[in-house]
């Protein structure tokens, strides 16, 4: 992955962490066990499936495309 790219993954991260932080029981946070279950559990609930869905969606319309592109030029009408 190229510099760039990692920038932003890191700046969206922080403003994830932020965001989350606010959803986040206070007293989970006073220790490294408390912060890791929060850090799971708003990965498990909010982050990974918005990602899962985005690639499932990205896989659905790249089959769709490949499955146009192929009937298209099955017909002839390419």
């Amino acid at each position: 992955m190229d510099a760039a790219k990692e920038a932003q993954i890191k700046a969206h991260a922080l403003a994830l962490a932020e965001l989350l932080y606010d959803e986040t029981d206070p007293e989970q946070v006073k220790t490294l066990a408390g912060i890791e279950v929060a850090v799971r559990d708003h990965l498990l609930t909010h982050v990974g499936p918005e990602i899962g869905n985005f690639l499932f969606a990205q896989a659905a319309a790249r089959t769709r495309v490949a499955h146009d592109n192929s009937k298209a030029s099955s017909d002839g009408s390419a």
